[in-house]
Formats: structure tokens, C-alpha cells, sequence
């Protein structure tokens, strides 16, 4: 009967906590819809530039990408910036292929098509391949890996500000502060400089051990990569502080994950972007994570500088002012002032 008891206990639990409920059954729902939409979405289709190349090769390749043909006074560099993967030029008895390169799982497609296509039953192509950003050397893990450092700065500071702040309000520190004369959006301002000392330092401490211990690649200044990585810890600190106004516990807190976070390492970078569903494409340029891992590949990855990241950087404040700015709406359910 003790048992029984203990078990009616728990039932009872879960029966008035709708919102637990609600998330058991929608929250699996809602990501396996995602994943059910980001994998059986559109075929990657590769955009070559082809100069200089027989017709015959041309034709083969059209069937299996896009294939644009490339004037003799067009650069190279500036074709492949263009979203292009690669460029096939076989001027002059040369067999030239120029890879973007950022992704090595595409420069490898782009290989195997192009030899299937051109050479004979028992001959393969002697290619000359050149490398505009990366190298043959690069590792499926050199191309995720500025998504994974953005993605776990992003998740551990949005989950440990989000339940510290729960904690200042559940303990009552909160409302002790709010009888000051404070303003809200000092208190805001305050929360956010103190949790962000220690969001700096933990990103510079992320950055380093991911460049120089675990040799992720590194082609641009060490400096971009430290303020990407600020940026995208202040928008995930502003948001957790955000959402832990609207949760009365920890798990409550963490319920917020599966919903919030989560659903960014979709439209992120991880998986390839041009092969999600139009039916989720719309979602990503709306969360703070796709900014911030395009702004990370584009320093490790092809050294770009402030020059090409500056409206991620910029886009990724806007977020923090935004959150903070509702943060400063949210407190009012505790004290006007």
C-alpha cells in the first residue's frame, strides 16, 4: 500500500504539471519532425563552373549538378565565392579543378563526379586540384568543429544563466533587490556584465583548447574567433535569463532546452544547409547559433576577417538587445517601478 501511495504521488505530479506533460509528448514530436524534414529534404546539388571543357564531359556532369559555363576573363576566386563548389577549367592541356573547399565531404563529391564523368572504362583523369579555402588534408571534424564550439558555449551559458537567475528569484534574492530603488534595466544590465566576466573567460578557455590542444583548423586570427564566441555567449545569456522568468523550477528551466536549443544545431551548419526543407529553411536565419557558427567558419575555416563577419557579429547583438530589452518587460510581473 506504501507503494501504491508513493506511485499515486507521482501520478498526480506529472497529471498537474501540464506543462511537464505537454512537453514528454511534444517536444520528441516536434524533433523528430525536424529530423524527419532536415534528412529527407531536397538532394544536394553540386554548382560547378566548367571553362575550357569538352562538351562531351559537360553533358555528363549536367546530370548530376548545376553547371554554369565560365567567361575567359571571369576570376576564379571570385566565381567559387558565388556559392560555387568548384571550377573545371581544361585550358591549354591542362586539367585544372579549383575547389572551394570549405566542406570536405562536397570537395570529395566533386572529385568523384568529375572522374566518372570524364574518364574512360579502365582510365582516370590526372586532375590538378587547388584548394580555395582548406586543403586536401582537411577532416570532416575540422569542418564541424566551429559549429560544435559555437554550439556548446552557446548551450552551457544559456543553461547556467537561465537556472541562476531562477535561483535568485526562487530564493527570494530577486524580490530583496527589487525593493531598492534599482531600475530594472539596471538590474538587467547588472546581471548581465557579472555572468558575462565569467562567459568571457569561459569562451577564451573553450576557443584555445578546441584551436590549440585538440588542433582544430585555424586559418584566421585567433581575436575574430574570441569575439564570435563572446558575442554568441551574450545572446545566449540574455536569453536564458529571458526564459528563466517564465519557469518556477530548475526542470522547468531545463524544459526550455529541447524547444530552444536544440532545434538551432539543425539550421546551424552541422548538416548542410541547401538540402533542408523549405518547409524549416525560414527558421534558421531566425536563431542567434546560425549566425554565430557562419561567423566561426568563416574566421577558422576560409580566414576571413572583420571585414566578412561583421553583420553576424552585428546580428548576434541585435539578439542580446532584443532579449535584454524584454527581460526589462518580464521583471514587471515582480515590481513596477
Amino acid at each position: 500500500m506504501r507503494i501504491f501511495a508513493v506511485v499515486i504521488r507521482i501520478l498526480r505530479q506529472f497529471i498537474s504539471d501540464k506543462r511537464t506533460m505537454a512537453l514528454m509528448i511534444v517536444a520528441p514530436i516536434i524533433i523528430l519532425t525536424m529530423l524527419s524534414l532536415v534528412f529527407n529534404g531536397e538532394d544536394l546539388e553540386l554548382k560547378l563552373g566548367v571553362r575550357n571543357t569538352p562538351e562531351s564531359i559537360v553533358e555528363q556532369m549536367e546530370k548530376h549538378a548545376s553547371v554554369r559555363p565560365i567567361a575567359s576573363d571571369e576570376a576564379i576566386e571570385s566565381t567559387l565565392k558565388k556559392d560555387y563548389d568548384a571550377v573545371i577549367d581544361f585550358g591549354n592541356g591542362a586539367k585544372k579543378l579549383y575547389l572551394e573547399g570549405s566542406d570536405p565531404s562536397i570537395n570529395r563529391a566533386v572529385i568523384n563526379m568529375v572522374q566518372s564523368s570524364s574518364m574512360g572504362k579502365n582510365q582516370e583523369m590526372d586532375l590538378e586540384v587547388s584548394y580555395l579555402f582548406g586543403s586536401n588534408n582537411m577532416s570532416s571534424f575540422d569542418h564541424f568543429g566551429p559549429v560544435l564550439v559555437g554550439f556548446f558555449i552557446f548551450f552551457f551559458v544559456f543553461l547556467i544563466a537561465g537556472v541562476s537567475f531562477l535561483r535568485e528569484r526562487t530564493q527570494g534574492t530577486l524580490e530583496r533587490v527589487l525593493a531598492t530603488p534599482i531600475k530594472r534595466w539596471e538590474l538587467v544590465t547588472g546581471y548581465v556584465i557579472g555572468f558575462g566576466l565569467f562567459t568571457m573567460l569561459q569562451s577564451a578557455i573553450i576557443a584555445l583548447y578546441s584551436i590549440y590542444v585538440i588542433d582544430l583548423m585555424m586559418e584566421g586570427a585567433f581575436l575574430f574567433v574570441l569575439l564570435i564566441t563572446l558575442m554568441l555567449a551574450l545572446s545566449a545569456l540574455t536569453l536564458g535569463t529571458l526564459l528563466s522568468s517564465f519557469a518556477k523550477n530548475e526542470l522547468q528551466m531545463i524544459q526550455f532546452i529541447p524547444l530552444v536549443v536544440v532545434p538551432q544545431i539543425f539550421f546551424s551548419g552541422l548538416f548542410n544547409l541547401d538540402t533542408i526543407s523549405n518547409y524549416l529553411s525560414w527558421i534558421g536565419p531566425l536563431t542567434p547559433l546560425y549566425y554565430g557558427a557562419d561567423a566561426l567558419r568563416s574566421v577558422m575555416i576560409k580566414g576571413q576577417g572583420l571585414t566578412d563577419i561583421w553583420i553576424d557579429l552585428l546580428v548576434l547583438l541585435g539578439f542580446s538587445i532584443v532579449f535584454m530589452i524584454l527581460n526589462i518587460y518580464a521583471l514587471k510581473k515582480h515590481r513596477r517601478i
